[in-house]
């Protein structure tokens, strides 16, 4: 949560375009924590929504475009930092300050963040020594306060327990565990027991639809048929209109819609 802030205030300042070598002001979105709960939730009329139509040629051909143009950009630069984790994103996000730099990153994972992600034993929390805790408030992070929502990741969910009828709690181990089953001895699970779950674990994989995949084992429904053909027009608006409580106490979200209800899938376009 931390890193996701850290990168958001990268984009305060300006940053030239390579498509018409002009500034772009981004606004930011940045604000503390504790302010989104004084926030009233938007009222979204879900029927109405539609997304515009778009061609899978002109996505494909805008995100090749803006990355090869960013690579012939960023070929001759300043500054390249080299690792995304806390110190690399600190490094990037103070010479940011300057309008006259120009930096480029560069992280060999597909997330950022580093070490950042994790404290000690995969815990999610992390320590900050004082006097760095500045940092953290000139970034508007919220530190030694119980939030309304908590993050704990490399966490894995490996069962759910169903009573009456009702998913009412999701079992958890650690990822790593989760993943090596067949080479270990057993290590017992945790749990979490919630109002509501909601299921986002996205297309079939390792990890991937495993709600649904799981609902279907047990029994609460019948098939997962898994997602049809690429077809960006139809995919996204099914998704949204798909979004639902599939079974009392567990709603569907994200590409699990598409493996469960056989909806297209589709591609990141968010360009």
């Amino acid at each position: 949560m931390a890193t996701t802030t850290l990168i958001s205030s990268l984009s305060k300042s300006h940053t030239k375009s390579p498509f018409h070598s002009s500034p772009i002001p981004i606004k930011s979105t940045l604000r503390h924590i504790k302010s989104s709960a004084t926030i009233s939730a938007a009222t979204y009329n879900l029927d109405a929504f539609k997304f515009n139509p778009i061609k899978e040629s002109v996505v494909s051909r805008e995100m090749t475009r803006r990355y090869m143009t960013d690579m012939i950009t960023f070929a001759d630069i300043d500054v390249v930092v080299v690792g995304t984790g806390s110190a690399g994103l600190s490094c990037a996000y103070e010479l940011s300050k300057n309008p006259s730099v120009n930096v480029a990153i560069i992280e060999q994972s597909v997330s950022l963040g580093g070490g950042a992600w994790l404290g000690g034993q995969l815990f999610s929390a992390i320590v900050v020594r004082k006097s760095a805790h500045g940092f953290l408030d000139e970034l508007h992070i919220a530190y030694d306060e119980q939030d309304d929502y908590m993050l704990f990741n490399a966490v894995a969910v490996e069962d759910l327990i169903v009573k009456s009828g009702r998913v009412v709690v999701v079992v958890t181990n650690w990822a790593f565990v989760s993943m090596n089953h067949d080479t270990q001895s057993c290590m017992d699970p945790n749990v979490m027991k919630a109002k509501v779950v909601v299921s986002s674990c996205g297309h079939d994989g390792p990890f991937g639809a495993t709600g649904v995949k799981r609902l279907r084992s047990i029994g609460m429904i019948n098939t997962v048929p898994g997602m049809k053909a690429l077809d960006m027009n139809m995919a996204e608006d099914a998704i949204v209109r798909h979004t639902r409580e599939v079974v009392p106490g567990m709603i569907v979200t994200g590409m699990e819609v598409a493996e469960i209800d056989g909806a297209p899938r589709m591609v990141k376009i968010e360009l």
